[in-house]
């Protein structure tokens, strides 16, 4: 097989998880403006592409290199093991319907590569992931708990006419969404390609003896058209389970979701606010990649804890938390299968 068709046909399983992600994960990111019905779903898949773009390209590297060092994967075959085994799991948990995550699922699955490879995982690495997956829902849940309570302070006292509040709280979300879609191509591209980047050396992309796009660029590029892809035709039905299902979300509630999940997936993929912090003498913000699920659920049930919580809808939240579980197995199990195949069947080298 020509190289250049065997890499592509590589590729393909990091595809398939990039849309998965679009499918899932990134449906989150406007899910609460649509289940509020303050954003249409054409207008929402729109912006959500566009900035998730800008965000893999312009800042997506620092995550990926957390994976890199919790798998060191630099075989094709390998990467593309990996990515397809994740993207077989949150697949099939995108059509149950359930809003799981993306990087639990390339963990689970970097972890069964090391386990059929008789390596060792580095726990230093992987503690700080997992450390990151409980983080992050509890700081977006009380972000958004102190953002709706000053929301609602600051709507009070300006007294404004209805048609303008709603004017104002739309423009609101939409650059809440943008803030989310762009921390989320930053942070979850490197789920999608973060296997690929030690695997496939790309030439850099130049014009005019300007260098445009770097080779590990023009692959976060890549997975991110693939998200793109996957939020315009696969994400309605997780957007009605986070927007609606699991808590009936006002347009200023929705609003304060969407820039509370953003701004932790952003503080999560910023190398430049994680140094800015070591240089105060403070700590350094692990760069790990994050699930938005986790974040906008989070988000959701810190709203939820300040009405009371008697409208959060704790089954609905059960379900998701089994997913949530699930996932990494499923992706590890898949992963180990997958692994046997293309080695023992297709002759794969790893």
């Amino acid at each position: 097989m020509d190289g250049g068709l065997a890499t592509a046909v590589y590729l393909s399983s990091g595809l398939l998880l990039g849309w998965s992600l679009g499918a899932n994960d990134a449906a989150n990111v406007y899910g609460a403006a649509v289940g509020a019905r303050m954003i249409r779903f054409r207008t929402a898949a729109l912006a959500c592409g566009v900035f998730v773009m800008l965000g893999a390209v312009l800042q997506g590297g620092g995550a990926a290199a957390t994976l890199d060092r919790l798998g060191g994967i630099d075989s094709l075959p390998v990467a593309f093991s990996v990515a397809l085994a994740a993207g077989v799991a949150v697949l099939w948990m995108s059509r149950l319907g359930l809003p799981v995550s993306t990087s639990q699922a390339i963990v689970g699955a970097i972890v069964a590569w090391n386990v059929f490879a008789g390596r060792p995982t580095d726990l230093a690495e992987l503690s700080r992931i997992v450390g990151s997956w409980v983080a992050s829902p509890v700081l977006a849940a009380l972000a958004s708990a102190v953002l709706y309570l000053l929301l609602k302070l600051a709507i009070r006292r300006t007294r404004l006419h209805l048609f303008r509040l709603d004017a104002r709280l739309r423009a609101g979300l939409h650059v809440a969404g943008a803030l989310g879609a762009y921390s989320l191509g930053a942070n979850n591209v490197a789920n999608v390609m973060g296997v690929f980047v030690s695997a496939v050396p790309m030439a850099p992309l130049t014009l005019g003896g300007v260098v445009l796009l770097d080779g590990t660029r023009q692959l976060f590029l890549l997975g991110a058209v693939a998200i793109a892809i996957g939020v315009a035709t696969g994400s309605r039905p997780v957007m009605e389970t986070v927007g609606r299902q699991l808590l009936r979300l006002s347009p200023e509630a929705a609003m304060v979701v969407v820039a509370s999940s953003g701004l932790v997936m952003f503080v999560f993929s910023s190398r430049t606010l994680s140094e800015m912090l070591a240089a105060f003498g403070l700590f350094r913000i692990p760069l790990v990649p994050i699930s938005s699920t986790q974040a906008v659920i989070g988000a959701v049930i810190g709203i939820g804890l300040v009405r009371g919580g008697r409208d959060l809808r704790f089954r609905v939240l059960g379900e998701i938390a089994v997913g949530w579980v699930a996932t990494p197995i499923v992706a590890g199990i898949v992963a180990l299968v997958v692994l046997h195949v293309v080695r023992n069947v297709f002759g794969a080298a790893f």
